[in-house]
Formats: structure tokens, C-alpha cells, sequence
């Protein structure tokens, strides 16, 4: 087949932040796949043509980016973040193992890029600098039962933990009751992060503890960062074009004690 197939991590948010091998990959393709506004991060060129699809369409959304490949394009399908991190790396192998045989033959590449844990932990500090977990709170394609046993477990282990899609206008309730198992597995003193639409113009972060911790500090833009024991914080007093004097650094040490 001459037609080959890249699914390429488009990173956080900002351009700079795309790596040289996706930014080539990008440029000789003949079609951009994806979720409607991580098709719109990508400048569409003469030759190209755009394929968006809804974001609860992955599996239909590879199977679509597979068959034009086979037809001979050259298909970059788009994520955010890393593509294997929660993304489209994963539905795509779904959607080969389960469908046409003559697909197995194609030149496929994942293409990594920077996720959103670790933008958000290189924002705060280095929280993630020692073991650490992450665990995705959407309740679409797991049960939520065994969310809140990963969630304990985690805890009981003493990862650092890192939480993708916390709280859903249609769910607003799970990121309630992660909440509070994390007081109750943790105390109210750990300290947890609010990364909220990290390497944007509405970028924010917010450092405080579980007790200061409400559900209305995240939403489908944010990532959260749960520290271990170990994890603390340095306050920082100087100057900086990203970081205002008073905020404080936060990191987990190599080493546990």
C-alpha cells in the first residue's frame, strides 16, 4: 500500500511546544483526522483536506483515518497531548485489530508529544518527580466502581497521582465523591494541584490542600495533581515572566523516606 498513517501528539496547547517530527509529518500529509478543534491547531495547506469528527467518535473517527490510508493518502491523525496517553494511539489499534486484515499492512507511526501531566507538573514545579499514577475520571468507558477502587488503591500505594477529565457539565458529581475519597484516603493537608489549560492565554494554576479543595476548581480543562506524603512545597520570592513572588514551587523528592 502507498498510502502510510501517523497518529501525532499535538501537545498542550502551544505551537512551540510541537515537536519537529510531527511538525514534518504534518506537512507532507494529504489529510488532518480529528476531534473538530485539534483539526483547527493545525494550518491547513493547499494540498490537505480536514476530516473533523465529534469527540465521542474515536473508534468510527480511526477506522475513517485507516481506510483512506489504504486508499493511498497520507493521514496524520491529531491529539492532544500524547496520542497514547487517553487519546486517538489506542482507538486506532481497536480499530485495526478488529477490522480489515489488509489494514495490518500499513505504514503506521505514533508520533509522541508532550502531555498534559507532565505540562501541568513542569508549570508547578516537578509534583510527578517521584512514582506516580494517573487515572482518567470519566465514567464513559469504565464503571465508576472501579474508578473509586483505583482511586483508593492509589492512595493507599502513596503515588503522587495525576487525573484527567475530573468534572463534566453532564457528571459534575464523580469529581464530588473523588473528592472526598482522597480526604478520606489522604487528609485534608495533602497538597493537591488545579493545572487548568496549561501553555494557553487561559492558563492557570492553583496550589492549595485537599481541605481548601472544592469541586468547582475543575472542569474538562483541567489536570489535577494529587501530591504523595513526600511531595511540599518551597515558596518562591524572586522574579519571574511566569511565576508572581509569594507562589510557591512544588515538588515530590526522588527519595523516599
Amino acid at each position: 500500500m502507498s498510502g502510510w498513517l501517523a497518529v501525532a501528539g499535538l501537545g498542550p496547547g502551544s505551537a512551540e511546544l510541537i515537536t519537529p517530527e510531527v511538525s514534518a509529518v504534518l506537512a507532507e500529509a494529504t489529510d488532518i483526522v480529528g476531534y473538530g478543534p485539534y483539526v483547527e491547531r493545525v494550518p491547513l495547506q493547499e494540498h490537505q483536506v480536514r476530516h473533523q469528527t465529534d469527540n465521542r467518535q474515536e473508534i468510527s473517527r480511526a477506522e475513517d483515518a485507516l481506510r483512506l490510508a489504504a486508499a493511498g493518502h497520507k493521514v496524520v491523525v491529531v491529539s492532544s497531548g500524547d496520542p497514547g496517553v487517553f487519546a486517538m494511539a489506542a482507538a486506532l489499534f481497536e480499530a485495526l485489530e478488529a477490522g480489515d486484515s489488509d489494514w495490518c499492512s500499513l505504514d503506521i507511526r505514533i508520533l509522541p508529544g508532550i502531555s498534559a501531566m507532565l505540562a501541568a507538573s513542569a508549570r508547578a514545579g516537578a509534583p510527578l518527580g517521584h512514582d506516580f499514577c494517573c487515572i482518567n475520571l470519566s465514567d464513559n468507558l469504565k464503571p465508576w466502581s472501579l474508578i473509586e477502587k483505583r482511586l483508593r488503591l492509589s492512595a493507599q500505594a502513596d503515588f503522587a497521582m495525576a487525573f484527567y477529565n475530573p468534572r463534566s457539565k453532564a457528571r459534575p458529581e464523580g469529581f464530588v465523591r473523588a473528592l472526598e475519597i482522597l480526604r478520606e484516603a489522604c487528609g485534608p493537608d495533602r497538597i493537591i494541584i488545579f493545572a487548568r489549560a496549561v501553555y494557553t492565554e487561559q492558563e492557570s494554576i492553583r496550589i492549595t490542600t485537599l481541605a481548601e479543595a472544592t469541586p468547582e476548581m475543575a472542569d474538562m480543562r483541567t489536570l489535577v495533581i494529587v501530591g504523595s506524603t513526600q511531595t511540599r512545597l518551597i515558596p518562591f520570592t524572586g522574579r519571574s515572566s511566569e511565576k508572581s513572588s509569594g507562589q510557591s514551587w512544588c515538588y515530590t523528592p526522588r527519595s523516599a523516606s
